[in-house]
């Protein structure tokens, strides 16, 4: 749903955007080093985001995490609003439930786009992971949906495993 800071983001930045979902695994497995590097590496993506004046204002991050639960907690921001969060790590990996839900997110962003006159490029979700799902067989209907949007070009999917990921 567009709100009236969505038209007036919009009316004040006409630029295409890429909308960037950074879809972030903190559950339990991920306490110590790898939170602690997880969140070092959100500050470095800011900083670099930073440093690129067009990004600034085409790129729209957005950040969904699944630890104990799938949710968002950063919606879309152009990157020079982004303030990268601070994560904790607790829980079990539910991996479909958090793309399904950054795919959702992906999905609505597009339609503000398009109501609000917006070109846009396709949008890129970056899964960043230690482990293996523990929602049942949601992370097989996410994977193939990931599938099929990327098969039509309607989204960028990368899944990366930190350092002994169990991929």
């Amino acid at each position: 749903m567009t709100t009236d800071f969505d038209r007036a983001e919009f009316a004040s930045n006409p630029e295409p955007r890429c909308p960037c979902v950074l879809l972030l695994d903190t559950s339990g497995s991920m306490d110590g080093e790898r939170i602690t590097a997880l969140n070092a590496g959100l500050v470095t993506f800011r900083e670099e985001l930073g440093k690129d004046e067009l990004a600034l204002l085409r790129v729209e991050v957005a950040v969904v995490s699944f630890g104990d639960r799938a949710q968002v907690v950063q919606n879309f921001v152009t990157a020079d609003q982004f303030v990268p969060p601070t994560l904790i790590a607790s829980g079990q990996t539910p991996m479909g439930g958090g793309i399904e839900l950054a795919l959702d997110l992906i999905e609505q962003r597009k339609r503000d786009y398009k109501t609000n006159g917006v070109a846009y490029y396709r949008p890129w979700v970056f899964l960043i992971t230690d482990g293996e799902p523990t929602d049942g067989n949601l992370w097989q209907q996410a994977a193939q949906r990931v599938h099929a949007m990327a098969a039509g070009k309607k989204v960028a999917f990368f899944a990366v495993g930190v350092a002994g990921a169990a991929l």
